[in-house]
C-alpha cells in the first residue's frame, strides 16, 4: 500500500515498502486487521484498546479498531482513514467518536467527526463549513482537521482546522505575500452543528510571533500548494477560564482566555512565561491536557515526541508538568519511557492518564506502531505492537472501558465437512459482553422452530464449532451472556 503521508514538518514518514506483519483473517466476516502482538508483564487497568490504523495496512484493516487485552479484535469500523478514535461522554452517556476523511500530503486533514452510541448507531455527524482556502482550491464538504475532536462538559465539540492563508513572511526570511497555514480551533454545538466559538493563531501574531517557530521556512514551502506551517495546532482542552492549546511547531502550550486573548505560554525549550524547575523540557509535542486546575496552578500532561522527520532532541517520553501560577514556575513531575525499548516518534502520539489514584498511564506512540501502559512506579506493564515502525500508525492510542451491543446481527459462515457434518464460524463485530454461543439447525431459511445442536464458549473474535449428524442444510447461531440472548444471526444455508 502507498504511504499515508510524509512531510518534513510534522507528518508521518511511512516507507514505500512495508515489512511483513501478521494480519488476522476470518471466515465469518471480511476483515484483515493487523495483529496486535501483546507483551503483558504486570496488572493493567481495565479497558479495551482503541486504535485508528493507517499507512501500510491491508485495505480491509485500515479502520477504527478495538482490541482486548489479549490482542483479539473486538470491533472494526468501516474501511476508511480515521483518527482520534476514543470513548467520550455526551449528555452523561458513553459514546465513541472518531474523525474520518482525507489526509493532505502536508500534514493535516479535511473530514467529519462521527459519534456512535453503544449500539454503534451514528447519533451525530459533526461538520465544519465556511470560507476556507485549500492547497488546490478544492471545496470540501467539511473542513474539520484530524488532530482534535474533544467533547466538552457543555456537550459541544472542540475541533482543529487549518486554513491556507497569504501572509507577510518577511520576518522569517520570506516575502510579503507567501502562503502559510493558519491554525484554528472551533467549538461546535453537537446537536445543531452551529459554531459557538472560534480562534485563529494568526490573529494573535503579537503574542505568538512567527519568529518563535521551530519549523523554519525553507525553499520548498511558501506556495499555496505547499504552505508554510509555523504553528501546527494538534490539541485543545477546555479549562476553567478558556482553553489550553498545543502548537507543536512552537514547542509550546498556550492558555487562551474566553475572549481569545493569550493569557500565558509554557515552552518546552525555555519555559517562556515560567521558570523551568528540574527537567521540564519538551519538543514537537502532542496531546497536552489539563489536570487539577485551580486559581494557583494546574498539572499538564503531554506526549513529548522530541522528534520530527528532520530533527531529534532525544527519545520520546510521556511528561507531566506542574504549572505554578503564583510563583511562575513549571516543574517536571513525571517522565515516562521504556529504557528497554527507546522510541523516537517523529509524529502523532498520545498520553492518557488512566487513573490518578494508581498512577497508570497509557501511551500511543503515533508514527511508531506501539502502545504501552505504565504503572505508578513508571514500569511498563503492557506493550502492544501492530505494525513495523514508521510503516503503520495510529494517531492516538487509548485504553477505555466500553460496553456495546451492536444493532446488527452476528455473522455466520458454515463449511460442510461431510455429508452430515460441518464447521460453523461465528463472530459479532463490536459486541463486548456475550460469553458463549448456541448453534441451532433449522428446517428452512424462515424456520422459527429450530433445534439446538451445540454450544461453545466465546473464543476471541471468531469462534469455531464442529457439528455432526446434521439432517438439514440450515444453521443459525445465538450470542449469549449466561442464559440471556443478546443477538441472533440470520439462518444460513450451506
Amino acid at each position: 500500500m502507498a504511504p499515508w503521508w510524509y512531510t518534513a514538518s510534522s507528518a508521518l514518514l511511512l516507507s514505500v515498502t512495508a515489512a511483513a506483519w501478521p494480519y488476522s483473517t476470518y471466515k465469518s466476516i471480511d476483515f484483515q486487521p493487523p495483529k496486535l502482538l501483546i507483551n503483558q508483564t504486570g496488572p493493567t487497568d481495565p479497558g479495551l484498546i482503541f486504535l485508528s490504523t493507517n499507512g501500510a495496512v491491508q485495505p480491509a484493516g485500515q479502520a477504527a479498531l478495538i482490541y482486548d487485552n489479549a490482542g483479539n479484535l473486538v470491533y472494526e469500523g468501516p474501511e476508511e482513514i480515521t483518527s482520534n478514535f476514543m470513548v467520550q461522554k455526551l449528555n452523561g452517556s458513553d459514546v465513541i467518536t472518531f474523525w474520518a476523511g482525507d489526509i493532505m500530503s502536508i500534514g493535516f486533514g479535511y473530514g467529519t467527526v462521527h459519534i456512535f452510541d453503544s449500539t454503534y448507531r451514528e447519533i451525530h455527524t459533526v461538520t465544519l463549513t465556511g470560507k476556507f482556502v485549500t492547497p488546490d482550491n478544492s471545496t470540501k464538504t467539511s473542513y474539520i482537521d484530524l488532530h482534535e475532536s474533544n467533547i466538552t462538559p457543555n456537550n459541544t465539540l472542540l475541533v482543529t482546522a487549518y486554513n491556507v492563508t497569504q501572509h507577510n513572511l518577511t520576518s522569517i526570511g520570506g516575502s510579503s505575500s507567501e502562503w502559510m497555514l493558519d491554525s484554528l480551533f472551533y467549538e461546535i454545538d453537537i446537536a445543531t452543528n452551529e459554531i459557538v466559538n472560534s480562534w485563529s493563531a494568526l490573529d494573535h501574531e503579537d503574542d505568538i510571533p512567527l519568529t518563535s517557530s521551530h519549523q523554519k521556512l525553507d525553499s520548498t514551502a511558501g506556495t499555496q500548494k505547499n504552505p508554510y506551517d509555523a504553528y501546527h495546532i494538534n490539541a485543545i482542552t477546555p479549562t476553567n477560564n478558556g482553553h489550553l492549546i498545543s502548537l507543536r511547531h512552537m514547542w509550546s502550550g498556550y492558555y487562551i482566555a474566553e475572549n481569545g486573548s493569550v493569557m500565558w505560554q509554557v515552552s518546552g525549550k525555555n519555559g517562556a512565561d515560567f521558570t523551568q524547575v528540574g527537567h521540564a523540557n519538551f519538543s514537537w509535542q502532542h496531546d497536552i491536557r489539563v489536570w487539577n486546575e485551580t486559581d494557583e496552578g494546574m498539572v499538564l500532561s503531554l506526549f513529548n515526541n522530541a522528534n520530527n522527520p528532520t530533527d531529534s532532541e532525544g527519545p520520546t517520553t510521556g511528561v507531566s508538568l506542574v504549572i505554578d501560577l503564583t510563583n511562575k514556575t513549571v516543574t517536571g513531575l513525571r517522565s515516562l519511557d521504556d529504557s528497554s525499548d527507546p522510541i523516537h516518534s517523529i509524529s502523532q502520539g498520545s498520553y492518557q492518564v488512566l487513573n490518578e489514584t494508581d498512577g497508570h498511564v497509557f501511551m500511543g506512540y503515533g508514527s511508531i506502531s506501539k502502545v504501552k501502559e505504565y504503572d505508578g512506579a513508571g514500569s511498563v506493564v503492557f506493550s502492544g505492537a501492530f505494525g513495523p515502525d514508521n510503516d503503520v500508525a495510529s494517531y492516538r492510542g487509548y485504553r477505555f472501558e466500553w460496553s456495546a451491543v451492536p444493532f446488527w446481527k452476528p455473522s455466520l459462515n458454515v463449511t460442510r465437512t461431510s455429508s452430515t457434518g460441518a464447521t460453523v464460524y461465528m463472530s459479532w463485530n463490536g459486541a463486548t459482553d456475550y460469553d458463549s454461543w448456541a448453534v441451532y439447525s433449522a428446517s428452512s431459511e424462515n424456520s422459527t422452530n429450530n433445534q439446538q445442536i451445540s454450544t461453545a464458549k466465546r473464543k476471541g473474535f471468531e469462534t469455531t464449532v464442529d457439528v455432526a449428524n446434521l439432517t438439514t442444510n440450515y444453521i443459525q447461531v445465538v450470542a449469549l451472556q449466561g442464559s440471556n440472548v443478546l443477538g441472533t444471526s440470520d439462518i444460513v444455508s450451506f
